[in-house]
Formats: C-alpha cells, structure tokens, sequence
C-alpha cells in the first residue's frame, strides 16, 4: 500500500521523466502504455532502476536513451510474462466438458476448428489447450486451427521452439508428459504433432486487425494490466473475432462487466463467457494517443471551483427542467446515455430489446435522425432540423432535432438534443396576419391563417424532402460508382485470384514431385545414417574395449574425447577431462615442453611421434613410466582436424628390466671376485671369452691346448694368463670339457 501511495504522489518532474520514458519505448517498440495500469507501469520501471542502481528517474532516463539494449528489456520487464502449463484446471475441465463438445457437435465434419489464445506469452497455455482438444478428439482427423500471439518475440520465439525445463512442467501429469512430450538434452519438447497444431505470431490485438471467424478465444490474465478503456476495446475486438456461437475464456480475475451486451457467462463460477448475437464492431483507435495525458491517468477531479450544496441543487433542477431532452450515440448509433426525459420521443419497440436510436424512434422520427446523423458526419459541425411533426398523446407537435459530435473523447460520440417548438410558428404567422390587415382575425380568417401555415409548413418539409432526396440521390449514386468501381476491382482480382490459383496448383505438382524425391532421398539418409551409426557404435566398442588409455583432442590440443580405459587407469570422469587443455589436466602432469612441441607439430606438419616416455608421479595412481604415441585422425568425410593420442603404462616393464641389469650387474661381480677359475670358451675354435683371475693360478693354457689342440686364443689375451668374461652362445660340449679340465 504504501509503494502505490509512494508511485500516486510522485513530484512533477519524475512525472514528466515517466512520460518521457513510455515515449522511448512506444518510439522503439510501437506499443503505447499510456492505459495500462500506472502504478504496474511506474512499479516495473522503478524496479528497472534498482537493478540498475539509479537513484533519480531522470538519471535512468539518460541511460535509457543511451542503451538500446536496456529499452528492450524494459519493454520485456512491463508486459509480465507469467504462465504456466494447465493453470487453473478447472476451465480446462470446463473447456473439455462444454466447449469442445458444443464445438464438435455444431460444426461440419470438413470445418475446421479455430482457436485463438491472445496473449500466450511462452506458449504453454496454447499448448495446454491443443493437448486437451487432442485427447478429446482421439483418432479423429478433424482439422484444428490454434492461433496463438503475442507482444514479446523472444516469448513467440521460445513457444514456437516448445521446449520446456522440468521446473515448468510441474503441472503436467506423467502420463501425459510421456505422451505428447519428447526429452531433449535434458528439456523436454512438445511433440510434433502438437507443435503443427499451433501457429505463433507477433501481434497487438489492441491494434493490429483481428483473426476472424473463431471458436473459441482465450485471452487469460492479460486484461488485468489494462484501464477500463483498453478492456472495452479488447472484449469489443474479441466479439468482433467470435463467431455467433463462440466462446471467450478470460482469468480468474477478470470479467466481462465492461461490455454486458456483449458477452454471457456460460458457466456459473468460472470465467468462460459465450457471445451474444449482436452485430460486431472493430474498434479502431481514435487518434495516436502519446503521452501527454500521462499524469490525468488514475488522477482525481480537476481543479474546479466547489460548489456549494444548495448551488448545486438548483443547477440541477434547472438542468432537468429547461435543457432539451436528448441521448449519447456512439458510430453505430447505439444510445449509451440518456438525458432527460426521452419518452415523447423514444420507446422500446415489441420484441429483443435494444438501445438503437433508429430502432427506439417514434413513429416518423427514424428518417429524420438518419439524415441529420450523415449529415454531420459529413459536415462535421452541429447539423439542426426544424419543424419535424410529431404525433405526442393524440397532439401533433413541432420539434427541432439536433445532432453535434461530442468534443475531446476517446472514441466519436454524438449528442442528440430533441427541442420543443409548440404554437411557434401558429404565434409567429399570426403576428404577420395582424401587421399586414390591423384588425382582429374572425373565426374563419383564423381558420384561413392556420390553413396556410400548415401549408406553408407542408412546403417547407415538402422543398427538404426534395433536398434530401437529392442528397440521398446524390449519395447513392456516389455510392453506385464507388460500387461499380470495387466490381471491376473484384473481377480484376478474381481474374487473378484464378492466374494465382493455376499457378499455385502448377507448384502443387511440382511440389509433390519433388517431395516424392526427397522422401526417396531421405530414405537413402535414413539407410545411410544406420549404417554411420552401426559403424559408430562398433567403433566405439571397439575403443571401449581396447586396454590402452586414448585420448582424441581437437586442433586446439583440448580433449574431445577419451575411451573407458583413460578414465579406470587415471581414476578421472569426463566432467573433469573433456573440453579441458591437455596440458591443464590434472596437476598439469602433461605440462611437458618436449610433448608439447611434438604435439604442436602434428596438424601443421602433418607428422607423428613414437614411444615418447613419460616419468611422473601421479596424484592417484602415483609414479608411472608412460610410452605416448600420436597422429591425425584422417577424416575424409569431416573437416575437423583431431589427433589421436594412445597412452601405454610401461612402469611393470622398466621396472622388470632395472632388476634384470641388478641381477646381471651382481652375477658378474660373484664371477669375477670367485677363488675358482673360470673361463668361457665360445664356438667351434673354443675361443676364450670370459675368464676370471684366478685362472692366473693354473696352467690353463697347456690343458686347453692338450683338449683342443686347434684352439686359437682371443687376440687381446695375453700370452701366460687370460682375462675372463661371461658371453652366450657357448657350446655344452665345450664347456664340459673346460671345466674338467679345471677341476682335473
């Protein structure tokens, strides 16, 4: 309460801001809030400021002006996009137990069922409506029309795309969720076969033409943002759109109160009215209001002078007894005020009731107020009417009649003032009949003078008659050429409506040509992309499977991909690793200058490197020896360049080897340091190749000599004693005979 106090008693400069402002956007967007609720208006655009940290209104202004961006999110903050899936159920129930089988039941099987959800924002109330009319309709192919628009195109854009976080979904049931919706990367997407069922479009009911000819029109919790004047107009607009039997579904907060001649409520409780079989009318607007009566919206009285009470009373009864009679029209001349008392001159004719001024007129009345009314339409000035008979309670009267257009209003209204003139004209010719003979008038010469008055008043209706038959002659002859000319238009149309029709029907067939084709084509897609997936998935199995951790990175070296066997040796999941730079994983292990320079090369120069090993020690897994190997990925079919790098843990082979040379490395060192002799004869020739110190003991070289007298010693082997090595490929034979010799 107190934040609409605060907005009711703005000072006058912040109120000249604010006007500036919705200026800016009407400028920018075309929509003019001058009759939406201020205190809405002026609250979002205050909020507006706060989020933007401007204290003073003219500061927001001058950032406004300079930020295009923020003009659109303005715009987008006041039209309150506020929805959701089968809010209030029970005018769904209403719409699926009384709309739609009213529908169904009065219209043709081959007519098509039109709907029009005016201000769906996102799109989930069109939605709602298009699956309920789906599961009332079940297999029937009946052909539904779902209009649905909007102010907001990012909302348009989204509804049209219909896809949906589980959040907004939270009033659809399971079963219908699994029914008419489709997951998609962790959203969901209206099926198909709903989405073709709705059409979106950017529109402003308030101003843009409407649809026509519709069944059924929802326009829920959009009203309720607007003054009286804007929702006279939207419900006159959605009359105008209904067919004689249609429906209008309003918000739980909104009514029809506006327009009572208009609309009926259909359901006791509920907000679902039918239309009433009155002609329709399309309001269009009366001027391009801008906004300067910004601040005269929701204000109070002007600053008249107050009256007193007795002052006012007697304005009163002066009005009520010495001002003509007469009512308000609106164009179709429907009367929307009385003043006065009408009785001598309107009454209720047998039958429906109706405020028609033309359909209300006495007797003899009806002609008259058609003519003044065209003619000051025509005119544009008050038009007057004098001396217009009148039978009134057996009495023949005299009226002027006088028709004016209403100054300064929304909409064109007209004042008809019905005047008085009894005995006038008797008075007035008397008078000339007394100047002319100066003498009272006798029993016959009054006869006489009342005679001629009435024939001169006869000559007089006579001389306007003939006027405004030449008037009405003149007019419809206008109108027969005007006729005439929208005639030969219409041929001329139709002759081209009939060139277009052959044409289109000509595209027809090629069209259908061509879809034969490309339903050939996409079968051929359709065999094609089962064979890309079976060779896919068989990939993938087979990278699955393969032991060696993979690794596939993009031209910029981050990773792509990686197979099962990366993710179990290196203990990562793919939140962690994919999209990361290879040299960022992990504790940077792989932050190697060396690798990175291979790595770097590979794409340019199209080259590749071998057995590149990598000691380091690992955050989970500890230290591990790594032999890297990587090349391009040739994709002849793709333009993505891709490196595939394998990884092989070789930590289990190093460390077999390094306890192979430990071992070799102390069996030499037992050889060597051995009191015995040993030496090692290799091949056919028995050549010494290994032999120990202590051979230095024995005279070795006499008994290898008595063995085999054809021994020839290793060259560099001194001539009394021979150094030892331990060597393969010795012969057994030889060796036996060697040691015998050493022992014996």
């Amino acid at each position: 309460m107190e934040t609409v106090i605060m907005l009711m008693n703005l000072p006058m400069p912040d109120e000249d801001v604010f006007k500036q402002i919705l200026s800016l956007l009407r400028l920018r967007k075309g929509t003019d809030f001058t009759y939406y609720k201020q205190t809405t208006i002026r609250r979002r655009i205050l909020r507006r400021m706060a989020i933007n940290k401007s204290e003073e209104p003219a500061e927001y202004l001058k950032y406004l002006r300079e930020n295009k961006t923020e003009q659109d999110v303005l715009y987008q903050d006041l039209l309150i996009p506020v929805t959701s899936f089968f809010r209030d159920q029970k005018s769904y129930d209403n719409l699926c137990g009384i709309v739609f089988p009213f529908l169904v039941k009065n219209k043709a099987a081959g007519d098509p069922i039109r709907i029009w959800v005016a201000g769906c924002s996102t799109g989930e109330e069109a939605y709602s409506i298009a699956i309920c009319l789906k599961e009332f309709l079940g297999e029937s192919m009946r052909n539904v029309q779902i209009f649905s628009t909007d102010l907001s195109e990012p909302a348009i854009t989204k509804a049209r795309q219909g896809i949906y976080t589980k959040a907004e979904l939270n009033n659809v049931s399971e079963q219908r969720l699994q029914e008419f919706f489709t997951k998609v990367n962790g959203s969901y997407q209206v099926n198909k076969n709903i989405r073709e069922m709705c059409v979106f479009a950017q529109h402003n009911f308030l101003k843009d033409p409407p649809f026509g000819k519709m069944d059924l029109i929802s326009c829920r919790n959009v009203l309720i943002y607007m003054e009286p004047y804007l929702q006279k107009k939207a419900l006159t607009t959605f009359h105008y759109a209904l067919n004689p039997k249609g429906f209008l579904l309003l918000g739980k907060s909104e009514t029809s109160s506006g327009v009572p001649d208009l609309f009926t409520s259909a359901v006791k409780n509920d907000k679902l009215f039918s239309r009433k079989d009155v002609p329709g009318k399309f309001m269009h607007v009366a001027s391009q209001r801008s906004e300067q009566t910004f601040s005269q919206t929701n204000s109070g009285p002007g600053t008249e002078h107050i009256r007193t009470d007795f002052q006012k009373t007697a304005d009163d009864i002066m009005l009520r007894k010495y001002t003509p009679a007469g009512v308000v029209v609106n164009e179709l001349m429907d009367i929307v005020h009385f003043r006065g008392n009408t009785a001598n001159y309107l009454q209720q004719s047998p039958g429906k009731p109706s405020h028609n001024l033309l359909k209300m007129a006495k007797e003899g009345l009806a002609f008259e107020l058609r003519n003044i009314y065209i003619k000051q339409k025509k005119q544009g000035k008050p038009v007057i009417k004098d001396n217009i008979p009148i039978d009134v309670n057996g009495a023949l009267r005299n009226i002027s009649i006088e028709a004016l257009l209403l100054p300064e209003t929304i909409e064109p209204h007209y004042l008809v003032l019905f005047h008085e003139n009894v005995g006038r004209e008797i008075k007035d010719i008397s008078l000339k009949t007394t100047n002319k003979k100066g003498s009272k008038l006798t029993t016959r010469d009054s006869q006489l003078t009342a005679h001629l008055a009435r024939i001169e008043q006869l000559e007089k209706e006579l001389a306007q008659s003939r006027e405004d038959m030449r008037s009405i002659t003149e007019d419809q002859e206008a109108s027969n050429e005007e006729l005439q000319s929208a005639n030969e238009e219409l041929l001329s149309g139709s002759e081209e409506l009939q060139s277009l029709n052959e044409e289109l029907e000509t595209g027809k067939e090629e069209l259908q040509s061509t879809n034969e084709e490309l339903t050939v084509v996409n079968q051929e897609m359709i065999s094609l992309n089962e064979q890309v997936t079976a060779a896919r998935d068989y990939a993938e199995a087979i990278i699955a499977n393969i032991h060696e951790p993979l690794l596939v990175l993009d031209k910029k070296l981050r990773i792509k991909t990686a197979n099962n066997s990366f993710y179990k040796t290196f203990r990562v999941n793919e939140k962690e690793t994919e999209e990361v730079l290879i040299y960022d994983l992990g504790n940077k292990q792989w932050d190697i200058p060396e690798l990175r320079t291979l790595l770097e090369k590979i794409l340019p120069e199209k080259t590749m490197f071998k057995d590149f090993e990598v000691t380091h020690t690992f955050s989970h897994i500890g230290e591990r020896v790594m032999l890297l190997n990587a090349r391009e990925v040739i994709n002849k079919n793709s333009s993505e360049k891709l490196i595939l790098l394998s990884i092989e843990d070789i930590t289990d082979k190093v460390n077999a080897r390094k306890k192979i040379e430990e071992s070799e490395q102390r069996y030499s060192m037992m050889f060597m340091q051995s009191p015995f002799a040993f030496a090692v004869l290799k091949g056919k020739d028995m050549v010494i190749t290994l032999a120990n110190d202590s051979i230095k003991k024995y005279g070795v070289k006499e008994i290898i000599l008595k063995a085999n007298p054809s021994l020839r010693f290793y060259p560099s082997f001194p001539a009394v004693w021979y150094p030892v090595y331990w060597i393969k490929y010795l012969q057994r034979a030889n060796l036996t005979m060697v040691m015998n010799c050493l022992y014996r």
